[in-house]
């Protein structure tokens, strides 16, 4: 089996899931049966790696596609990658594309070579109407392309049952060419770790507790709205928040101003901003600190960082929307808070305020009660450990890569 993955983000260039299912799939993938399906990345970038069975390209054009305005500029580098990944895949039995960015060239070796087409569901378009803020009327080409793809697919690896569920409601997907099989968790790399040094390098108090958010600053993430939840916290609490990589200029000004306003209006809160894309071993040493984690996503497929958090030792508190029910065992692992979305594809809560509220109570009953903290944290990682294999992961992809190829073969 000789298998072609296409995708945006891959090692070093990593800032989201996506990027994080990718590197440690083709890792699986190879490692399965070593020698008999290598594995082909295809990426946004230089790199140029072979690594036994893997083989990872970088792809950038040294021109620069024409564009309407500055917004479109992303869409249109995008398209040449795209072709250039098209015409740089020579031999391959199942080309498998991730996220909306490697669509139009999954598209494209799907004809040319005659191969099966697999897409994995790591977000949709439609479900972050947010995106035309970063990306202008390119969204709707975005949105286009990612229809497109998963009309013309002839597998589609859903993260999870919810994924499942939109692909077949937005695109009318065959609900016999959607397997569900979750992200994955590597339990040898993401364990508890602690690493007092990591706290006093970011002026953390390791003898107080502290909450913590690892994520984008971007409004899927939900970080503006913890901002105003965290105003609610009891006196002298201490947050930490890993945010950078804000989507668009505007986003991060925002993200500015309301931590401003927060210290203003708390200055007896310890509010310390990580204004970067930390390391992931400084990471896995902050969740390995963290008196809890707090995932308030308004649109979440999955929530691969829940399992990273869950892994670690630390108890979750998370909004209930999408993948993360199927992620975070409500009650058991952490504490699930209702967003009552707008509804549509508008996936902002209805009353902000009360949702803001409503988590700070979340927050501030788990972190008051440390047995219970214990409690999530013993049995999140047990979850992972039995549920959230990447070896179980890339299993249940061969063999549906397996299926297609067979339907492919007596199709032709």
């Amino acid at each position: 089996m000789r298998i072609t993955l296409l995708t945006n983000e891959y090692p070093p260039h990593v800032y989201g899931g996506a990027g994080v299912h990718v590197e440690y799939l083709s890792r699986a993938l190879a490692g399965l049966e070593p020698g008999k399906n290598p594995v082909e990345v295809l990426c946004f970038g230089k790199q140029n790696e072979q690594d036994g069975d893997i083989t990872a390209r970088g792809l950038t054009p040294d021109f620069t596609l024409p564009n309407q305005n500055a917004q479109h500029a992303k869409l249109m580098d995008t398209l040449a990658r795209d072709l250039m990944m098209a015409g740089t895949v020579t031999a391959s039995d199942i080309v498998h594309c991730h996220t909306w960015y490697a669509h139009f060239a999954g598209c494209l070796v799907k004809q040319l070579l005659r191969v099966p087409l697999v897409l994995t569901t790591h977000s949709l378009e439609p479900h972050r109407p947010w995106k035309v803020e970063q990306l202008g009327n390119a969204y709707h080409a975005s949105s286009w392309l990612e229809k497109t793809a998963y009309q013309n697919a002839d597998g589609v690896v859903a993260v999870s049952e919810s994924m499942k569920r939109d692909v077949q409601e937005l695109y009318g997907v065959d609900p016999a060419n959607i397997r569900v099989i979750p992200n994955g968790i590597d339990v040898n790399e993401y364990r508890n770790k602690p690493n007092p040094e990591l706290l006093k390098k970011h002026g953390i108090d390791a003898d107080k507790p502290f909450i913590l958010f690892v994520g984008r600053i971007t409004r899927q993430k939900g970080i503006l709205h913890l901002l105003h939840a965290l105003a609610h916290l009891p006196q002298g609490s201490q947050i930490v928040l890993c945010a950078g990589a804000p989507d668009t200029p505007e986003i991060g000004a925002e993200m500015r101003q309301r931590v401003a306003d927060l210290r203003a209006q708390r200055p007896d809160l310890a509010v310390i901003w990580i204004e970067a894309m930390v390391a992931r071993e400084d990471v896995i040493n902050l969740y390995s600190h963290a008196a809890l984690f707090v995932c308030p996503s308004v649109y979440e497929p999955f929530g691969i960082i829940n399992l990273e958090a869950m892994a670690c030792g630390a108890p979750v508190v998370a909004s209930r929307v999408g993948g993360i029910p199927e992620a975070v065992a409500d009650g058991v692992t952490g504490i699930l808070v209702d967003t009552d979305p707008v509804g549509g594809t508008d996936f902002e809560p209805k009353d902000p305020a009360d949702f803001a509220r409503r988590l700070a109570d979340a927050i501030t009953g788990l972190v008051e009660d440390p047995a219970k903290c214990a409690a999530f944290a013993a049995a999140g990682r047990k979850r992972v450990e039995e549920r959230f294999s990447w070896e179980s992961v890339a299993a249940q992809t061969l063999t549906f890569y397996k299926e297609l190829v067979a339907r492919n073969k007596v199709e032709a």
